[in-house]
């Protein structure tokens, strides 16, 4: 993982990186669509980086093809995780409800409680879980689709063959994604800028845990 602190700066090497970013964050609010083309963009970024290019992509909706498998893998992952959660979070809302109309079980409101509460540290964990397994859920997809993708078994087997470069880009992962959420808690336009630029940063921590997890080279 060396230089992962570079991802905060990375994308000030470009000369029109503020072009770029404002046009892709434009691209990134239109729903779905700008979902999808901003996970091809980061794919391509990384491609770049491979290559040794350390600017960033042009702005465009060239990269749908390249991000519709990565949006429906972290689609499948965020709708079992939710599907997961509402199993328990229903059975609560009903215990909680029946005690509206004056029933007074109180082990039913201790169910119902419990019930809440496991569905909210299910969420959360499953949310973090997706975040540290993401660069493997990442390249998996890149490299054989949908299907290496949505391989639990495999992705979480390679997450563990580096369990400090996962933790360590896990960790990075999660302060790209509050940068990205600035611009919204400041000022809402402001995602326009911070959303884009938060892609490129999980573009050069993704490259970075790649690179820490390739075999060393043979002499």
């Amino acid at each position: 993982m060396e230089r992962i602190g570079d991802a905060f700066v990375w994308p000030f090497r470009d000369p029109d990186w503020l072009s770029k970013v404002v046009i892709m964050g434009l691209i990134l609010l239109i729903p779905i669509v700008g979902a999808i083309d901003g996970l091809g963009w980061m794919l391509v970024t990384i491609d770049r980086l491979r290559a040794g290019e350390e600017k960033l992509p042009p702005a465009n909706f060239d990269y749908l093809g390249r991000g519709v498998l990565l949006f429906v893998v972290f689609l499948v992952y965020y709708l079992g995780l939710a599907l997961v959660a509402a199993l328990l979070f229903v059975p609560a809302v009903v215990a909680l409800g029946i005690q509206g109309n004056g029933s007074g079980n109180a082990l039913l409101i201790l169910v119902g409680f419990a019930l809440l509460a496991l569905a909210f540290a299910v969420t959360v964990l499953g949310v973090l879980a997706i975040v540290f397994a993401t660069p493997a859920i990442v390249l998996a997809t890149d490299r054989g689709g949908v299907a290496a993708g949505l391989d639990v078994g495999g992705v979480a087997l390679n997450a563990r063959k580096t369990p400090i470069n996962t933790l360590i880009a896990g960790l990075m992962l999660i302060a790209a994604h509050f940068i990205g959420q600035l611009g919204s808690y400041a000022c809402f336009i402001g995602v326009v800028v911070t959303v884009p630029y938060s892609l490129a940063m999980q573009a050069w921590i993704i490259r970075s845990y790649e690179l820490g997890s390739a075999p060393p080279a043979k002499t």
